[in-house]
């Protein structure tokens, strides 16, 4: 709900910046802007060109101190590299998660750790703000500017709030000086930086402060009307407030705050013509830069050594891939729309009118803003890893760039989209998915988006074309000087497009429920079952499941449903080329029906799969393996083992394994042991992840037995695997009657078996919470875990379960759960609790 509240208002605030914005432009015409932009010198654009490189030297000496402060010796040229490149790409984007999902990638490939890439972020942005503390601390206490009386709000004092910088700044360096001590801070303990680095710190920021104030300072017309510390102290403000509107980049809040505040020195329109000069040169230009020296290191990787690049790239970006090129190609849509909304430059079109016919004019204008939309309604398919996506955004991005030359020769916009389709080129392996893009389900936050876009492209238009008065003839007047009319068409032909796509939509049925398979169905999934290498596959034949088959059948999901959560137990089983995409069909069956998806019990080979799905990770315990070629029970460390089978032997106990087809015989027996069983432990039969007393079951398994004086006192049913890979056992039940010990006699005859039937591996299943250590920087999860399996006795024999299946000498393997995080996760752990345990009432008791 809080997530959702701040995006509203970013979006309020978005909206309540462009009416003003409108407000205060509407008394000029756009050729006023443009001339202010096209009487810019060029020793003025060379002069912000300059600082603006000034600028981003000092935010990589950002990074530069953070990674003298965590004590790595990094080479300054790959830290300032891979600084340029985040802050490019930070500084457009504005989204904290891909700034530090980058950062942690690039530098991650550097060696440094997750906890020190916190770190690094943290320190830069407290540099950040060191920077407006100082500056702004100086200028607004003793050099205030003015504000208009537009702006002015009763109580609001510049000189107060310069007091409050200076003091929170007097409060950093005199903790830097005198407490020496390391602190902690939600959890969070970290040491202050040295006075020298945090003296740089303020230096580097206010020097990156004076850059950037500067870039914008020297575009403006008349640097009488305004002095520079004035000036300063009016950005600061703006800035600061744009940034604390939440608004991405701050876009349309910062260019309509320093209009107003600069309105009593300067026209509105010369102060938007500099700051449309300035987001090119300080925004646009380094991102193309970034974007050309990511992608110019990534295929000077490919020469080298190409297999191990992309092994590489599929290992560390994939996960934010998807997110960045599904951002890029929605700019590129806005690109096109915002484009076609607005005339085209005049002395482009003089000489393209001359080479062309007006027909080809006005359809690439019409077309290259329906492509624009295009690649709005497709970047949430990138998102969702479609191949159908990629090839569609491929074929719009090169139309684009043809209409972008052919409406208006605007090369600058046809080399930004050709960038963009060479880098989306190198990355198709990236866009897998087979799916078509109609079942794909648009968030609201997407649908937010998408119209806002249209919204705005449709402002500019009639805020570039309000001198020509409206008449139904425009609709029709064709000529190559009505810049209106054919802004008019492209406009209504987007919207036409959106809404047909919505209409469809919303004529599509709902979703049905999910429906059990088929027969047929079920024949291939035992067929999957028994050829697995993995033993756990058996619990698809308890009954109690739902499967979701892939379009091959090759490969199935297993799953059941518990209120809102969807919960999939363990990977997938099959063919392992059908998993990812497997996964992403689970994903969009809960999309459909309001569901969450979750894995639970999974494995770590599979966890990108899960990551790439934006799930969170709990790890739930490990799995103990016992490797049967080494099993053995010679040796000191077997003595105890030894002696109860010697014991068992004197006394007449026998063990055998009958095949799956002599259970039936013993079916009522198997249940008396059972009953008896249930009734001594006072406890009810578990389901789901854990198999209970099904005579359909069990008649599906071979089954290991104990006779002890002529009756069966012990037995568990067996599940193995295809290829003779792992040996397990999964229901275990034994009477009152049975000699102590029973069960370990039983696992170690199974095991001496399993080793003489040529199988690799015997499970011994799960130790819950076992392996999860409670470290300093831990989540909560892992600290709840610890004191659990440390201290839970009461609730189960975490320790001792550990303990019993270390004396096997296993391998431990981590199983973990992937589910939504955040205040889900508690409604998807009680849920799997209550599908395990037949319901909430068996949650609550045993």
């Amino acid at each position: 709900m809080k997530k959702k509240l701040m995006q509203w208002l970013s979006l309020a605030i978005f909206a309540a910046a462009l009416w003003l914005l409108y407000h205060e432009l509407k008394a000029y015409h756009y050729h006023d802007i443009f001339r202010q932009i096209k009487n810019l010198s060029a020793a003025k654009i060379l002069a912000a060109f300059v600082l603006m490189l000034g600028g981003y030297t000092m935010m990589t000496g950002y990074d530069l101190l953070a990674i003298r402060y965590l004590g790595h010796a990094l080479r300054r040229t790959q830290v300032m590299f891979t600084a340029f490149i985040v802050y490019a790409l930070g500084n457009t984007i504005s989204h904290p998660v891909v700034t530090s999902a980058l950062r942690y990638r690039l530098y991650s490939l550097l060696g440094l750790s997750a906890i020190e890439v916190a770190q690094l972020v943290a320190f830069c942005g407290a540099t950040f703000w060191l920077g407006i503390l100082a500056l702004g601390g100086f200028i607004f206490t003793f050099a205030p500017p003015v504000l208009p009386a537009s702006f002015s709000v009763h109580g609001l004092s510049t000189r107060g709030l310069g007091a409050i910088f200076l003091l929170v700044l007097s409060s950093y360096v005199a903790g830097v000086w005198l407490y020496k001590r390391r602190l902690t801070i939600a959890n969070w303990e970290f040491a202050l930086p040295a006075p020298p680095i945090a003296l740089g710190q303020i230096l580097a920021s206010s020097l990156d402060w004076v850059c950037a104030s500067g870039t914008f300072y020297v575009l403006l017309p008349a640097h009488q009307a305004i002095s520079y510390p004035h000036f300063l102290g009016l950005f600061l403000l703006a800035y600061t407030l744009s940034i604390l509107s939440q608004v991405p980049g701050g876009v349309g809040v910062l260019e309509t705050l320093l209009i107003v505040l600069l309105k009593p020195y300067l026209p509105a329109d010369a102060v938007l013509g500099a700051i449309l000069v300035y987001r090119v040169i300080y925004y646009l230009f380094p991102l193309a830069i970034a974007g050309i020296l990511l992608t110019g290191q990534e295929f000077r990787r490919r020469q080298t050594a190409l297999q191990q690049t992309f092994e590489l790239v599929n290992r560390w970006l994939s996960p934010i891939i998807p997110e960045l090129f599904a951002a890029m190609i929605f700019l590129g849509g806005i690109i096109l729309l915002f484009s076609g909304a607005t005339p085209p430059v005049g002395s482009r079109f003089e000489v393209l009118k001359d080479l062309l016919p007006l027909p080809v004019i006005e359809l690439s204008h019409f077309l290259g803003s329906i492509a624009g939309v295009g690649l709005l309604l497709l970047a949430r398919g990138l998102q969702r890893r479609l191949d159908g996506a990629y090839v569609l955004t491929m074929i719009l991005l090169g139309a684009g760039t043809v209409f972008s030359v052919l409406k208006g020769f605007d090369y600058e916009e046809a080399l930004i989209l050709t960038l963009m389709l060479f880098a989306l080129f190198l990355c198709r392996t990236q866009f897998y998915r087979q799916t078509s893009f109609l079942n794909e389900r648009f968030t609201p936050g997407w649908g937010i988006a998408i119209a806002g876009v249209l919204v705005c492209s449709l402002w500019l238009g009639f805020f570039a074309h309000k001198h020509v008065t409206y008449a139904h003839e425009l609709w029709w007047q064709f000529s190559l000087h009505g810049n209106a009319p054919r802004a008019l068409r492209a406009s209504v032909g987007a919207i036409i497009v959106v809404g047909c796509l919505a209409f469809v939509k919303l004529l599509r049925p709902v979703a049905p429920p999910p429906v059990s398979v088929s027969p047929e169905d079920l024949s291939k999934i035992r067929s999957l079952v028994s050829t697995s290498p993995r033993s756990e596959a058996h619990l698809a034949l308890l009954g109690d499941k739902r499967f979701l088959l892939s379009p091959q059948a090759t490969a199935f999901i297993m799953y059941g449903v518990e209120g809102q959560n969807w919960i999939a137990l363990g990977d997938p089983i099959g063919a392992e080329s059908e998993y990812a995409e497997l996964v992403w069909q689970f994903r969009e069956l809960c999309d459909r029906h309001d569901g969450w998806p979750v894995f639970h019990e999974v494995s770590t080979r599979y966890l990108p799969l899960y990551i790439d799905q934006g799930l969170t990770l709990l790890k739930l315990g490990e799995d103990a393996r016992v490797p049967l070629a080494t099993f053995s029970l010679e040796g000191s460390q077997h003595k105890s083992q030894r002696y109860i089978v010697r014991k068992f032997e004197k006394e007449g106990s026998q063990f055998e394994v009958l095949p799956a087809d002599a259970v039936a015989a013993l079916l009522p027996e198997l249940q008396r042991i059972s009953d008896d069983w249930l009734a001594r432990k006072n406890t009810s039969e578990k389901r789901f992840s854990l198999g209970f007393f099904n005579p359909e079951y069990l008649m599906q398994t071979p089954l290991g037995i104990v006779h002890h004086q002529g009756n069966i006192v012990a037995f568990a049913n067996l599940w193995c695997s295809g290829q003779q890979a792992e040996l397990s056992i999964d229901l275990m039940r034994y009477t009152s009657e049975a000699p102590a010990n029973v069960m370990e006699y039983l696992f170690v005859q199974l095991m001496l078996w399993g080793k003489q039937q040529g199988y690799a591996w015997f499970s011994l299943g799960m130790a819950p919470l076992s392996g999860i250590e409670n470290r300093i920087a831990a989540p909560l999860w892992n600290r709840v875990s610890n004191l659990l399996f440390q201290h839970g006795e009461h609730f189960y024999n975490f320790q001792g379960l550990r303990q019993y299946k270390e004396k096997f000498d296993p391998v431990w393997e981590p199983k973990y759960l992937a589910s939504p995080g955040g205040i889900r996760l508690p409604q998807v752990l009680a849920g799997l609790s209550a599908l395990i345990s037949g319901g909430m009432k068996g949650v609550l008791t045993k």
